[in-house]
């Protein structure tokens, strides 16, 4: 078991304790639970889908970084393939707070990476922002996203986003997590830039129509990839670099420890993610970073 998961894994419930650790015992858990898994862990435990849910808050939550605010927040999210994935926040020393990533962020973004096509809920163990509320509006679930709580009816995104402003106001009719494939092609054939074209391939940029992915290799070798997941009200998009730091860090790899990165996005686009790349990636310690355009 990843050393991260001990603490809150001793005060589960026992019943909880024999159903994941079977799962949770690999120290390559991905932090998510497929419909199989879910559907096991159900039996043995006698929760339901909320109460398991809820349950796995703590596990999520000691996932977050939090040098800055010392602050842990958890998340997880239900996809329409009875999938669960874990969110947490994540801050990086020695950049800006703007480079941060929100609890709902990081599990509806871990989420798409998986492949997931679209939500039922988000549970969260704290109320989710109104950075958040708006980012989750880009979503294909539209304001219909259950939204759970600790001590809370269940309530919709639309409660917590009332007279929003989303994609449908500005006539986009793709939104976030709708399958999609841009087409664009490269020279470079290294591994670690396909896997970034990959991730420039699958985003999500209606607004600008600057597609970027980001692809990082880790300290054993492993690389993730990221895709840019634009918003109606723009600062709530998240940058492809901070999609592949989630996956990294989800998956119990050291985000201080990379080894290189490649950004691809196009030779000319109405905005470029090189500059907030590089820095961020800078303060993390990593400056073989490479920008590679189609």
């Amino acid at each position: 078991m990843q050393a991260r998961f001990q603490a809150p894994w001793a005060d589960l419930p026992t019943s909880l304790q024999t159903a994941l650790e079977p799962i949770l015992s690999a120290n390559d858990f991905p932090a998510m639970l497929t419909a199989e898994q879910v559907k096991t862990v159900k039996s043995i435990s006698g929760l339901d889908d909320d109460a398991l849910a809820f349950a796995l808050l703590p596990l999520a939550a000691a996932c977050a970084l939090t040098p800055v605010s010392h602050f842990m927040v958890g998340a997880i999210t239900r996809g329409i393939s009875g999938n669960l994935y874990f969110g947490a926040n994540m801050e990086f020393g020695g950049a800006p707070l703007q480079q941060t990533i929100h609890a709902e962020q990081c599990a509806v973004t871990h989420a798409w990476l998986r492949g997931e096509t679209r939500l039922l809920s988000i549970t969260v163990n704290y109320t989710p922002c109104g950075h958040c509320r708006q980012f989750m509006n880009e979503l294909n679930s539209g304001t219909g996203l259950d939204i759970h709580l600790p001590g809370r009816p269940t309530s919709t995104l639309g409660q917590y986003l009332p007279d929003a402003f989303g994609p449908k106001d500005l006539a986009i009719t793709t939104l976030l997590m709708d399958p999609v494939h841009h087409g664009y092609k490269v020279a470079q054939a290294d591994a670690l830039t396909q896997a970034a074209l990959e991730g420039a391939n699958h985003s999500h940029a209606p607004y600008s129509l600057s597609h970027s992915g980001v692809a990082v290799e880790a300290a054993d070798g492993t690389i993730y990839a990221g895709r840019y997941a634009e918003n109606a009200a723009f600062n709530p998009s998240l940058p492809p670099l901070q999609a592949a730091l989630i996956l990294a860090n989800l998956s119990g790899k050291d985000c201080g420890a990379l080894r290189r990165a490649v950004l691809v996005e196009s030779s000319k686009p109405m905005l470029t993610q090189w500059g907030a790349t590089q820095a961020t990636l800078a303060a993390l310690g990593c400056t073989d970073v490479k920008r590679v355009t189609f």
